[in-house]
């Protein structure tokens, strides 16, 4: 009741990109350094650490890497190549999670009321730059790789309400 299920169609939007008004020179420093120069997205998400914190990051996607830097400091945190991406887990409601499974790494669990376009930009852009492209699963329950050694499952209910959202040790 009132709960927005997921469309598949919401992927093909047109959408904005840098959602924190141009980038600051700092970070196109960091961006440039590590060789590359055009930003597809950027905007502030809130990152799940292992402990099951949430940090404050700024998620930035190029053509070639996913950037997460901390907005205090202006420091690159971690980047990962979209080649070692291998697909994105999101709920099939309307929530705000997203996990980016990695698995050459650690995989990360994030929070944004962008992920619809996280995910459209993120698809695009591999596309452009190789001949397969990344898998989308929805699915009410998924697991990730919280740290190398702690694997996590994610559920999602739908409650009276909205939808409730549990992040389990398995």
């Amino acid at each position: 009741m009132g709960v927005k299920v997921r469309r598949e169609a919401s992927r093909h939007r047109d959408y904005r990109g840098d959602y924190i008004d141009v980038l600051p020179p700092s970070l196109m420093k960091i961006i440039r350094k590590q060789g590359d120069d055009k930003v597809l997205f950027a905007d502030k998400v809130l990152k799940f650490t292992a402990s099951g914190k949430m940090k404050r990051r700024i998620l930035i996607i190029t053509d070639f890497a996913i950037y997460m830097v901390d907005p205090e400091t202006d420091t690159l945190k971690r980047r990962i190549a979209l080649a070692a991406v291998d697909k994105f887990c999101l709920s099939e409601l309307s929530d705000n999670f997203l996990a980016i499974i990695i698995p050459t790494e650690y995989d990360m669990l994030l929070a944004s009321t962008r992920k619809t376009q996280i995910v459209t930009v993120l698809v695009e852009a591999n596309k452009s730059t190789s001949d397969y492209e990344l898998e989308v699963v929805f699915s009410n329950r998924f697991e990730y790789n919280a740290s190398a050694d702690l694997v996590k499952e994610v559920q999602f209910e739908e409650v009276e309400g909205g939808v409730r959202t549990r992040i389990v040790w398995k």
